[in-house]
């Protein structure tokens, strides 16, 4: 499968991917952040705003 055929998911994934490794982070320091980002957006899913960014 090429990226260009890949779900909108796999093609974020790669872009983060290729985002963090450009950057010289310690992974622990990325795996921490992660987790933010993903407890922000569940929370933003579950309140209801899960298409604000902006917020």
């Amino acid at each position: 499968m090429t990226l260009e055929k890949a779900p909108p998911e796999v093609k974020l994934a790669v872009d983060l991917i290729m985002l963090l490794e450009e950057n010289t982070i310690e992974t622990e320091t990325i795996l921490a952040a992660l987790e933010i980002v993903k407890r922000d957006f569940q929370r933003r899913l579950q309140s209801g705003q899960e298409n604000s960014i902006a917020d």
